[in-house]
């Protein structure tokens, strides 16, 4: 039997709206913010009070992408992306693509791809920061985006309740379904990359066999409320899901099991819809409170 011991350890503020961007950097102690002020903060896990400001853009900001050493990509709401140099605290050049918002920014190489709100994804040559191919299977929001490198494959989930999986290099549909009841708001390809995990509006958790061409192998009703986004632990064996329910929940990848529910009342946790998840040195989330919350999460094994 496996129980999980969690302890909060700190609590990040210093934003003036929601938070809805988490990304790591090269150095597992070092973390940025992105949120509905604009602002992009670094923060240091050890030092929660000494929140440093990379950036202030003029609108939300929904997607941040750790593009290259100490380069950070921005998705910013109505104005395309921007390349930010992080060390320096400097825009190095931006491209304006859409008139939506972006709600998020992967790539692959020097390929980036963004998933924006008028159902387009773009595919951007990173180092000219050109655009390279726009496609559009959707009048809704291109909402979620995931890469499977071996197979080449982009799975995007959209709000019109499909996942569609893309050739990476000619952005060539190769297979579209219905994955859920409502938007699809965040996918994750499992550390194996055997499956693809899907969460949704409609509070459901999938697990899509990927080697069987995207069957579907597991239904849960994950959360009372939207599933915003899926996080793998470092080691893969466990993952995270949080939602507008408030709660964060902790499972085992390898049976697709709870094994701990995370929340305001048990754990002093958020009070108001957890919106992302990073699990670096520690699992890190962030609200609509405007606060990102470390924790602590000890995995036990007892024998029945």
């Amino acid at each position: 039997m496996q129980t999980v011991n969690v302890q909060k350890l700190c609590t990040y503020s210093g934003h003036r709206s929601s938070v809805y961007a988490l990304q790591a950097s090269d150095n597992p102690d070092i973390f940025f913010s992105g949120a509905g002020d604009g602002m992009i903060v670094k923060w240091n896990v050890q030092h929660p009070e000494n929140g440093e400001l990379i950036a202030k853009l003029p609108n939300s900001v929904y997607a941040l992408h750790h593009f290259q050493p100490q380069v950070l990509l921005a998705g910013h709401n109505y104005d395309g992306i921007h390349l930010l140099d992080v060390q320096n605290k400097k825009e190095t050049g931006s491209l304006h693509f859409t008139e939506a918002a972006i709600f998020d920014v992967q790539s692959v190489g020097n390929k980036v791809f963004a998933a924006s709100g008028d159902g387009m994804v773009t595919s951007i040559d990173g180092e000219r920061l050109s655009v390279v191919q726009k496609v559009k299977h959707s009048e809704k929001n291109a909402r979620t985006m995931a890469i499977h490198a071996e197979r080449g494959e982009l799975a995007v989930g959209y709000s019109d309740h499909f996942i569609r999986i893309f050739d990476v290099d000619t952005l060539q549909l190769k297979q579209e379904w219905k994955a859920h009841g409502n938007s699809v708001f965040t996918i994750r390809y499992t550390p194996d990359g055997k499956l693809l995990l899907s969460g949704s509006r409609d509070a459901r958790l999938k697990a899509w066999d990927v080697p069987a061409g995207y069957l579907q192998e597991r239904e849960i009703v994950a959360h009372m409320y939207a599933i915003n986004h899926i996080e793998f632990s470092p080691n893969g064996k466990h993952f995270v899901t949080c939602s507008m329910d408030k709660s964060i929940k902790v499972w085992d990848l390898a049976e697709l099991k709870l094994l701990k529910v995370i929340d305001k009342v048990r754990h002093a946790g958020h009070g108001t819809s957890v919106n992302k998840l990073l699990w670096t040195s520690h699992l890190l989330s962030a609200s609509d409170d405007r606060t990102i919350s470390a924790w602590d999460l000890i995995f036990n094994f007892e024998d029945r």
